[in-house]
C-alpha cells in the first residue's frame, strides 16, 4: 500500500495452506539500502518451512517492521519503501522498466518470484554479524583446525553460519539462531551434518560440553566449584509450535487406538534383493515396499483412508491415496505427502520417496508438499525401536508403523529358525471403522510382508 507521503509498505503476503503468520529468521536488507522489484528482503519460518520473501517495490529501505525472531502476523507491514529521487534521463528503453519498478509486480507468491525474470534480481551482501556478547555462558572451544569447511553454492557464502562466511557451514537457520542465543560461534564447530554441516545436534553438544565441570587436576585436590549454568528455554514456535499445537489436537479429538503384530520380513527382504539385483539402476527400498503394501490394504479397507468432519457430522473417504510419509528433519518431525500415490509403479514409488524425503530434510518443500495427507506411513525403526503407540496425524484416520527389523527365533514348519522380525503397529481413529476393519487392514499388511506372492495377486 502507498502511504500519504509517497513510501510504500509492503504486507507480509499469505502464505497459503491456511498460515496465517510468520517468524523472521533474518533480514537480507537494511535501512538505507536499495532494493529492486523481485529482491529477496527477508527470510522468514512458517508453520512449513523456511522460505524467502521477494518484495514488489523497487526504492530505499526506510523501515523494516519486525527483528529476527519475532513473529508477525499476515497482512501486518513488513517492510517501507520510497521510491528514489529522480536523477538524469534515462534511454527511451529504459523508462518502462522504471515505471514497472514503480508499480510493482503485484504477484507476491512464495517461492515464485514477483513475475521477473532472474536478470532483475539483485541480493545485497548482508554485513558480517558477530555472536551476541554472553557473560553467563562458558566459552565454547573452537573445533581443530583440521575442520571440513564446504561451500554452500555459488554466490551465498553468507549463509555459511552467523560469523563472517568462513569455516564449518552452517546452513539452518534455527541453528544460527540456537547458536547465537548463547554466545556460540557455530562456524568453529565440528559439523556432523553431510559435507560438514554444522547440525543442531552439534550446537547442543557444544552446550553438554562447555557445562560439563573440569577434571580434579590431581589426587586428593580440592575439585573446583562446578560452573553455575542456566536453564536452555527453547520457545515453542515455528514447526514445533505447530507440531505440539496439531499432536494435542489430534489427542483431544481423536479416539484413537493401536494394534500391532510380529511378522516375519524374510522374505520381503529376499524379494528387495531379486528387485534390485534386475534393475540395479533403480533401487527399492524397504519402505516403498511398504508403501506399495499398504496402498494394496487401503484398496480393501478404503474406511482407514478416511477422516472425521466434526462439524458437518460425517466420514469423508478420499478418492486417492495421497500418502504421507513421516520424516525428521532438523526442523522437527514433517510429513511430506505423495499425492495420489496409488497410481505410481512401485519404482516410481521408491524414487519419489527418496526426492521428497530429501527435500523435506533440506528444507525445500513447498506448503502445499506438506499437508493434505489422507494416510501415513512412519518408519520409526531407524531409531533402532521395536514397536511404539504413535498419534494419528490429524485430520487423518490412520497410521502405520514400523519397527526395526533383526534376527529373532521363528517357528517355520515346526522347526525353530532365525529369522528376520519386524513389529508392525496401526494406529486407526475408532470413529470410522470397527476392529474388524482395522485387524483386517494389518492382517493383509502382515500377509503380503510375510509372503511377497499375496501382494503380487492383489495389484
Amino acid at each position: 500500500m502507498t502511504t500519504v507521503d509517497g513510501t510504500r509498505v509492503f504486507l507480509l503476503p499469505d502464505l497459503g495452506e491456511g498460515l496465517t503468520e510468520a517468524e523472521i529468521v533474518q533480514w537480507r536488507v537494511a535501512v538505507g539500502d536499495e532494493v529492486t522489484v523481485d529482491q529477496t528482503v527477508v527470510e522468514v519460518e512458517t508453520a512449513k518451512a523456511v522460505v524467502d520473501v521477494p518484495c514488489p517495490y523497487a526504492g530505499r529501505v526506510v523501515a523494516l517492521h519486525g527483528a529476527a525472531g519475532e513473529v508477525r502476523p499476515v497482512g501486518q507491514p513488513l517492510i517501507t519503501v520510497a521510491a528514489l529521487d529522480a536523477g538524469p534521463a534515462e534511454p527511451a528503453g529504459h523508462a518502462t522498466y522504471r515505471e514497472e519498478e514503480r508499480a510493482g509486480s503485484g504477484n507476491v507468491l512464495i517461492g515464485y518470484g514477483t513475475g521477473h525474470g532472474p536478470g532483475r534480481r539483485r541480493r545485497r551482501p548482508r554485513p558480517a554479524v558477530a555472536p551476541e556478547p554472553s557473560t553467563t555462558r562458558p566459552t565454547v572451544p573452537p573445533a581443530p583446525a583440521s575442520a571440513p569447511a564446504v561451500a554452500n553454492g555459488a554466490g551465498d557464502t553468507d549463509r555459511g553460519g552467523p560469523g563472517t562466511g568462513t569455516g564449518s557451514p552452517v546452513i539452518s537457520p534455527i541453528v544460527r539462531r540456537l547458536a547465537r542465543e548463547h554466545g556460540i560461534d557455530a562456524t568453529t564447530l565440528r559439523g556432523t551434518g553431510p559435507g560438514g554441516v554444522v547440525r543442531r545436534a552439534d550446537v547442543e553438544a557444544a552446550l553438554a560440553a562447555a557445562a560439563t565441570p573440569p577434571a580434579v587436576a590431581a589426587a586428593g585436590s580440592r575439585p573446583a566449584p562446578a560452573p553455575t549454568v542456566d536453564d536452555l528455554v527453547i520457545p515453542l514456535t515455528g514447526v514445533r509450535k505447530v507440531i505440539a499445537d496439531k499432536l494435542s489436537r489430534s489427542r483431544r479429538e481423536i479416539p484413537e487406538v493401536t494394534i500391532w503384530v510380529d511378522v516375519d520380513a524374510t522374505g520381503l527382504l529376499e524379494t528387495r534383493t531379486a528387485i534390485n539385483a534386475a534393475n540395479p539402476d533403480r533401487p527399492v527400498s524397504i519402505l516403498a515396499l511398504m508403501a506399495r503394501i499398504c496402498l494394496s490394504g487401503l484398496r480393501r479397507f478404503p474406511q482407514l483412508n478416511a477422516r472425521v468432519d466434526g462439524e458437518a457430522q460425517r466420514i469423508v473417504q478420499s478418492a486417492g491415496v495421497h500418502l504421507g510419509i513421516a520424516a525428521q528433519t532438523d526442523r522437527g518431525l514433517v510429513v511430506p505427502v505423495l499425492r495420489d500415490a496409488q497410481r505410481l509403479t512401485t519404482a516410481e514409488l521408491a524414487a519419489a520417496l527418496t526426492e521428497t524425503t530429501a527435500a523435506a530434510r533440506a528444507g525445500t518443500l513447498p506448503p502445499a508438499r506438506l499437508t493434505g495427507g489422507t494416510f501415513t506411513l512412519n518408519n520409526y525403526g531407524v531409531f533402532g525401536v521395536d514397536g511404539s503407540t504413535p498419534i494419528i496425524n490429524h485430520p487423518e484416520a490412520a497410521l502405520l508403523g514400523i519397527g526395526r527389523i533383526v534376527d529373532k527365533p521363528w517357528v517355520v514348519d515346526g522347526q525353530l529358525a532365525v529369522r528376520k522380525v519386524t513389529q508392525l503397529s496401526l494406529t486407526f481413529d475408532h470413529r470410522v471403522c470397527d476392529g474388524g476393519v482395522a485387524g483386517g487392514f494389518l492382517r493383509h499388511v502382515a500377509d503380503c510382508v510375510e509372503r511377497p506372492a499375496v501382494l503380487i495377486a492383489n495389484v
